[in-house]
């Protein structure tokens, strides 16, 4: 039986393909969307599917609850905490979700989480999109960027459908 998280990891694993080194990608070196920065004491190009599967679980999956959110936004939250931060991800549930936003996840927020409808799921996706036009605007060296990102917010969208 596929779950939750088999479903978000083979998106976020197809999104983010193998191994780059992209000077223009903050990140540095990056495999599997594992970067150097965030991981510095990693051998990126060395990195397996399977480490990388267990950094994702470890520091994305379950510091934002995703095992307790619908699906649609689990998948979303998890993708979006991959490419923005946990942070980042879990506040913009809350701004869609229209609750205190706080950036933790807890009674208030999976409440509300589970009784929204698709049309939240888009909000959320559209908040983020709103986020990658501010960090464009601020960094015009990212906008080489700006067709992948849409790119991977319709493909989430069509995704969790």
């Amino acid at each position: 039986m596929r779950t939750d998280w088999d479903k978000a990891i083979e998106f976020v694993l197809k999104m983010e393909g193998e191994y780059t080194l992209d000077p223009d990608d903050p990140g540095g070196e990056t495999m599997y969307g594992i970067s150097k920065k965030a991981y510095p004491s990693i051998n990126i190009k060395s990195l397996t599917i399977d480490e990388a599967k267990a950094i994702y679980l470890r520091d994305y999956w379950i510091p934002c609850n995703c095992d307790d959110l619908p699906t649609a936004f689990a998948v979303c939250v998890f993708d979006t905490a991959v490419n923005m931060g946990t942070g980042k991800a879990k506040r913009m549930l809350q701004m869609a979700l229209d609750v205190e936003v706080d950036g933790i996840i807890g009674s208030e927020t999976l409440s509300a989480a589970s009784r929204a409808g698709r049309s939240r799921v888009r909000k959320y996706l559209a908040l983020r999109l709103a986020e990658y036009a501010r960090i464009m605007a601020t960094n015009i060296n990212l906008l080489k960027y700006s067709l992948n990102w849409s790119y991977r917010v319709l493909h989430l969208m069509d995704t969790v459908n």
